[in-house]
């Protein structure tokens, strides 16, 4: 990771700059010999980034994936960019590809998909199509700030209930209480799951590391509401940073354990293409002297470098430390009567949307 200097933090962002992209042919570095312009106060905080949200006009809504380290083979993204602002977020190289930064643009400038629930109702209408339980939100949360205003993975939530498909949700906000109405009744029926991720119970922490994200507490509580409606629930500590967070692992555990989890998972820091120097620059910051060790450990679980992406070991590591980190989660999960595998949800159940053409039951009910 490349050192830098440390940086002003922006109120409410996680990342501290707007580094150019992999495909940008020029990049900007202000030079020590640059003289600072005399009427900008050098101790002042740097000025607010306001988020803008552009529509977006897809042709379709689902994404296939064939990876082995993920429980799922479609997913659905309502969002492109993430208000969140989680500063390891694996997601942000993915705004290169608009011509972005990674950085600030990823948490500023979000693309939203408002065509997304009849995308969904239209493709799962299609001839040959076949249920398969799709994860909601795992590239961007599903429920970022946004979605309040925009309702848009409340909309893909009503079509996946009137069609009895199953869902899975991934995220870290508690606004997924607010469809409790539709995911109780589902969860009951084995139609929906969360995943609740929870990366530190350390408020301080996590507000630097997830500015916009829900509280550590709110987390815990929204485990808590989904579980008494019925909503099978997990908890995703994730993504555990060695040096940093990674002593709380038992911790976070338990705790959701005690809100009601009945199953739970990990993640170890994944820094590919642009995040290095994003993260390393967060690092230096705000925690100075911790990066250098940070480093050194994460070293030290990706066969000395940074990031692996080979599957079976880019989101656990190997070696030592990692072994060692196996070894405390799965104490961790005995202690706490957790297991460690997916909720079984019901593909069974599944009705297909009505195609043109179709012919209408005679005799209703």
């Amino acid at each position: 990771m490349s050192q830098g200097a440390p940086v002003t933090p922006r109120r409410g962002r996680g990342a501290l700059s707007n580094r150019e992209g992999r495909f940008e042919r020029t990049r900007v570095e202000v030079g020590p010999d640059i003289e600072p312009d005399p009427d900008v106060d050098p101790l002042a905080d740097p000025p607010p980034v306001a988020t803008t949200v552009t529509p977006e006009r897809t042709k379709s809504i689902l994404t296939t994936n064939e990876s082995p380290d993920v429980g799922f083979e479609q997913s659905i993204n309502p969002y492109r960019g993430c208000e969140h602002g989680c500063v390891y977020c694996f997601a942000r190289p993915t705004h290169a590809w608009l011509g972005l930064s990674p950085g600030l643009d990823f948490e500023t400038k979000i693309f939203s998909k408002p065509d997304a629930a009849a995308l969904l109702r239209r493709e799962l209408g299609r001839p040959g199509y076949v249920c398969r339980v799709t994860a909601l939100g795992a590239n961007t949360d599903a429920y970022q700030p946004i979605e309040k205003k925009l309702r848009i993975t409340r909309g893909i939530l009503e079509v996946l209930s009137e069609h009895r498909h199953p869902v899975m949700i991934i995220t870290k906000s508690d606004l997924v209480q607010r469809d409790l109405d539709l995911l109780g009744p589902m969860g009951r029926e084995r139609l929906a799951a969360v995943m609740v991720s929870v990366t530190t119970l350390d408020r301080r922490l996590a507000r630097r590391m997830e500015p916009r994200a829900a509280t550590p507490e709110m987390r815990l509580e929204t485990i808590r509401r989904l579980t008494g409606a019925g909503v099978p629930v997990g908890v995703l500590a994730a993504p555990m940073i060695p040096g940093l967070n990674d002593s709380e692992l038992e911790a976070i555990v338990a705790a959701a354990a005690a809100a009601g989890a009945v199953t739970a998972g990990y993640v170890l820091l994944r820094l590919p293409l642009e995040i290095k120097d994003l993260f390393r620059e967060w690092l230096t910051t705000h925690y100075p002297l911790k990066a250098d060790r940070v480093e050194a450990l994460l070293r030290d679980m990706r066969g000395g470098k940074l990031y692996e992406a080979a599957f079976g070991t880019r989101l656990r590591g190997r070696g030592a430390h990692a072994d060692l980190l196996e070894q405390r989660f799965q104490v961790a999960i005995r202690r706490a009567g957790l297991g460690e595998r997916d909720i079984d949800l019901d593909e069974s159940a599944f009705r297909v949307p009505p195609r043109p053409g179709d012919q209408g039951t005679l005799f209703p009910g």
